[in-house]
């Protein structure tokens, strides 16, 4: 096992042991990525509830020659929580880069990833690196003295409180460097019946999705808590404007996890996801906040999805 996934094991177990000992009831959701939980949010991402992803596949298609002329030739693009990458080509395509770099919490599922884009572009230098992407990354040597564009798709961002999105964006531009540029997604608010509808859909595949890390602290962590009774639960909060995702107990239980025994009443939430949602001015805040200077904005029709293109310019220290 390499250093990097026995630190990632470490600080899991961190953060499940914090949930239960110190009864906050909430997990990270970044802990729902494991290679099953990557299989099932592709899955979600096809779904006829779920419009983000394919509202922000078409803006990517559609804005390839604005984004070439934005962001240039010849970066290297870098990717926070790479995933699939199956928006990924749209913008390689684009813009003629001079390196990719998947950056994904998930190993294996990064390799595979990587794999089939490399069929895709041959002669495109492509350099995998697993790794938490919630802090400061140390990029390969070989893309270190290019110009960089991060690229943060899908409103990952929203996944984060206010105060840990604004620590992530400042990591990213500690990444990158001054001068990096970085594309960004912003799922929009609005009617929360499509909000909530796109998080507990029909078919009940955001309902596995979040399960799933019950199923992987059982796998990972010595842990027999009982998936079966638990219910997933989909809410919105229009004072943080953001869907909550619980997951419900559904009886009085008892379970242990790493030989340490705890208790969960019915009606009991485990938190473990928020999906924040934003108007232009509060993407506009927050990113001047993680220190990047907002340059060009694209929304589809509905104003459903917002596609952002910032750029970390030297820091001011007056007016």
């Amino acid at each position: 096992m390499d250093m990097t996934t026995t630190l990632v094991d470490h600080t899991f177990h961190k953060d499940v042991r914090r949930c239960f000992e110190k009864r906050t009831y909430a997990i990270p959701a970044r802990w729902l990525y494991d290679r099953r939980g990557s299989e099932l949010f592709e899955e979600i991402t096809e779904l006829p509830e779920y419009y983000p992803t394919r509202t922000e596949t078409k803006l990517l298609k559609a804005n390839g020659p604005a984004f070439a002329e934005a962001v240039g030739s010849n970066r290297a693009v870098i990717e926070f929580g790479s995933g699939s990458s199956t928006k990924t080509p749209h913008l390689l395509k684009a813009i003629d880069p001079a390196a990719y770099v998947p950056i994904d919490i998930s190993g294996e599922f990064l390799e595979h990833s990587a794999s089939l884009l490399q069929e895709e572009f041959p002669d495109l230098p492509i350099h995998p690196v697993e790794a938490d992407f919630m802090k400061r990354v140390e990029l390969p040597a070989a893309v270190a003295n290019m110009p960089k564009l991060g690229f943060f798709p899908g409103s990952t961002i929203g996944n984060m409180i206010a105060r840990t999105s604004v620590d992530l964006l400042r990591f990213m531009r500690e990444t990158l460097g001054e001068g990096a540029q970085l594309l960004i997604g912003f799922d929009r608010i609005k009617d929360p019946e499509i909000l909530v509808d796109a998080y507990d859909d029909s078919a009940g595949v955001t309902a596995q999705f979040s399960l799933n890390l019950l199923h992987r602290i059982n796998r990972e962590l010595d842990g027999d808590m009982p998936v079966e009774q638990f219910r997933h639960r989909a809410v919105w909060n229009d004072l943080y404007a953001r869907i909550e995702i619980y997951l419900e107990a559904q009886a009085d239980m008892r379970f242990s996890i790493d030989g340490h025994v705890h208790e969960m009443v019915k009606g009991q939430k485990l938190h473990v996801e928020n999906s924040h949602k934003y108007g232009l001015r509060d993407a506009r805040l927050m990113l001047r906040a993680g220190g990047w200077t907002p340059l060009h904005e694209w929304s589809d029709e509905r104003d459903y999805f917002t596609l952002m293109l910032v750029e970390a310019h030297p820091y001011k220290h007056a007016p």
